[in-house]
């Protein structure tokens, strides 16, 4: 098993090597790196290694950007100093990771999850290419939290407003126009659509209730049943169309508003 270690601390290069000796005497280090620079480079020169083991946090940056500068076709494990349960969620069979300081059972018990995943493409020729994209996506989502829409430029009258989204009650869509609302019931048209806004709003504090109305958590004053397994909402300040939470819509509803 040949393995590129990506790591810039010199103490920690050579734990995880020992580490990586007593848990498996195949395992044969091919190259070290500290950087993203020096990890492109190597992966550019290099035939590709069975396994990384690859710090988040590197001197330069997050190893996240050497998937963007060139292609990776080893398996991955991560390794960092990020909190255990930040990352439980990402445990997925193409990738594992390993909370510094590592134990040898945890990187025993990583590697033995490698060569089961070997042994299920053993049909294949060489070491699978396993797929890293969509982790890494996940990992960036999670140590690098989305910035959602802080403020909406508008138009009113002659002039432009900046409104906080704080201070938003709910968009909502009427025919060709889409409108927010505010708490202090201003109303404004906004610009975009309301899919355009599903990437914009925290939705922890958003819910696209159905496909013409996003109402925020605190705009929500009573909520009836509704036919059609639906419900209904009524809403401060009020609104001049019903505005109702779809059938497909009402069990996710009931979890957001009981977070």
């Amino acid at each position: 098993m040949k393995v590129l270690i990506i790591e810039d601390e010199e103490l920690a290069v050579k734990k995880l090597q020992k580490t990586l000796a007593s848990v498996d005497a195949t395992a044969e280090v091919v190259g070290v790196a500290d950087s993203i620079r020096s990890s492109v480079s190597w992966l550019q020169a290099n035939p590709t290694p069975d396994l990384i083991l690859m710090d988040i946090e590197l001197a330069d940056g997050q190893s996240f950007e050497i998937f963007d500068k060139v292609e990776v076709k080893s398996t991955v494990i991560f390794t960092t100093s990020y909190d255990e349960y930040a990352l439980k969620a990402f445990k997925v069979n193409s990738i594992d990771y390993l909370l510094k300081p590592i134990q040898k059972e945890d990187l025993q018990g990583a590697l033995e999850k490698w060569k089961n995943l070997r042994s299920l493409y053993s049909s294949e020729v060489n070491t699978p290419s396993l797929n890293v994209d969509n982790l890494v996506k996940e990992l960036q989502q999670k140590l690098q939290p989305k910035e959602y829409r802080k403020r909406f430029l508008v138009k009113h009258a002659q002039k432009l407003v900046s409104v906080d989204v704080e201070e938003i009650a709910y968009f909502y869509s009427d025919g060709r126009l889409n409108f927010f609302k505010t708490n202090d019931n201003r109303k404004f048209v906004v610009d975009y659509t309301m899919d355009d806004l599903e990437d914009m709003l925290d939705p922890n504090q958003f819910f696209r209730i159905s496909r013409a109305f996003y109402v925020s958590v605190n705009c929500i004053d009573q909520i009836h049943d509704y036919f059609g397994n639906r419900l209904l909402l009524n809403l401060k300040p009020a609104v001049d169309k019903e505005a109702i939470v779809s059938r497909e819509k009402v069990t996710d509803f009931k979890k957001w508003m009981g977070k």
